[in-house]
């Protein structure tokens, strides 16, 4: 038998779509989506920092004091406003299914939790047309190397 490595091209390109999707991901949440959640039992609103959303569902962190502040339990159901402007926002409905502590490079403690969409919410149809664009633009789109092809018609 010879040594040679079988390349797998489509689970490569899969992986690279992957890639690009979450480095989109990473300039949509900083730049242009806002999360805020309403998490307490009195309703505050305070932001969330998402990390990664997907089919079917997001994953967000929160600075956390292991001193004072308390994890949200496994199958919490968590209120997240999605907003897309200043004043508007695509309400949505998870359940916590995972949860991490993580320590940034500057020595703050987080905790990520890991949720899952309720699909049954009828705002969750704005969502999924948003993380069905997400995944398209991560699949179609080009890095600009200031060629003047054209790629599409």
């Amino acid at each position: 038998m010879s040594d040679f490595k079988v390349l797998d091209f489509n689970k490569k390109k899969a992986d690279t779509i992957e890639q690009k999707r979450r480095a989109f991901n990473r300039i949509v949440f900083q730049n242009f989506l806002g999360a805020y959640s309403v998490i307490d039992d009195n309703g505050s609103i305070y932001p969330v920092t998402l990390v990664d959303i997907a089919g079917d569902g997001c994953s967000f962190q929160v600075p956390w004091n292991p001193l004072k502040d308390k994890k949200l339990a496994q199958d919490f159901e968590v209120n997240m406003r999605m907003y897309f402007t200043n004043a508007s926002y695509v309400p949505v409905i998870m359940n916590v299914r995972h949860i991490k502590e993580v320590i940034h490079d500057d020595g703050t403690t987080h905790i990520q939790y890991g949720c899952e969409f309720d699909k049954s919410v009828g705002s969750f149809e704005a969502m999924q047309s948003f993380i069905d664009f997400l995944y398209k633009f991560a699949e179609h789109s080009a890095i600009d190397k200031g060629d003047h092809k054209v790629y599409f018609k």
